[in-house]
C-alpha cells in the first residue's frame, strides 16, 4: 500500500491518496481541488474517508464528490453533511473492492472524529485527534476533553508499531507517541 500526502489549504491540512495498485481513497479532502486532482491523477477512487468535518478537512468535498460520485465515509453523529454517496460509518470494519480498513471512534477534538486503521499494514490516520508529539483541541465546538482522555486511553491499547498519519504536521508511530507525547504517556 502506499501512500501519498499533499498539503492543501491555508491551515496546512494534510490530504492523503492511499493506493493499492491502480486503485485508491482519498482521506480528508480539505480544500484546493485542483492539487487533490492531479494527486489522484489516472487512479480509480473507491472512496472518500472523512476523519472529522471541520472544514479544513471537508473544504473540497462537494467538489469532489460531484466529480468522483464515490462512497463518502463519515460519522454524521450531528447530521451536517448532507451527500448522495454518504455512508454514515459506525464502529466496524468496512470494504471496497481492494481495501479492508477499522473505524475507530476517536471523539475529543470533535464528536465526530474517527481513526481510520488499515489494520493489515499497520497504518491509521488520525485526522485532529492524534499528531506528532500532540492531540487535538479541544475547546471547540463538539469538542470535549473528557472524550478526549478516553480516545487516547483507547488508542494506547494499539500496537506500537502502527504507523500514524494527522490531519496536520508530520507522521509518527504510536509507539513514539506512547514514549515521547507528553498527551499520552500522562
Amino acid at each position: 500500500m502506499e501512500i501519498e500526502k499533499r498539503v492543501v489549504g491555508v491551515y496546512q491540512e494534510n490530504c492523503y491518496l492511499i493506493k493499492k495498485g491502480d486503485n485508491g481513497l482519498i482521506v480528508d479532502p480539505g480544500d484546493d481541488i485542483e492539487t487533490i486532482l492531479d494527486m489522484i491523477g489516472d487512479t480509480i477512487i473507491e472512496g472518500i474517508l472523512i476523519t472529522h468535518a471541520h472544514f479544513d478537512h471537508i473544504g473540497a468535498l462537494k467538489e469532489l464528490e460531484d466529480k468522483l460520485h464515490v462512497p463518502i465515509y463519515y460519522h454524521n453523529i450531528n447530521g451536517e453533511l448532507n451527500y448522495k454517496e454518504l455512508v454514515d460509518i459506525k464502529e466496524d470494519i468496512y470494504k471496497t473492492n481492494s481495501f479492508t480498513f477499522k473505524v475507530i471512534y476517536t471523539p475529543g477534538h470533535r464528536n465526530d472524529s474517527v481513526t481510520f486503521y488499515f489494520y493489515e499494514y499497520d497504518i491509521m490516520f488520525t485526522g485532529d485527534f492524534l499528531f506528532y508529539l500532540s492531540i487535538g483541541r479541544t475547546d471547540m465546538e463538539y469538542a470535549d476533553k473528557y472524550e478526549m482522555i478516553n480516545s487516547i486511553k483507547l488508542i494506547k491499547e494499539y500496537s506500537d508499531n502502527i504507523n500514524i498519519y494527522p490531519g496536520h504536521g508530520t507522521s509518527s508511530t504510536l509507539g513514539f507517541e506512547k514514549k515521547y507525547n507528553d498527551y499520552l504517556k500522562n
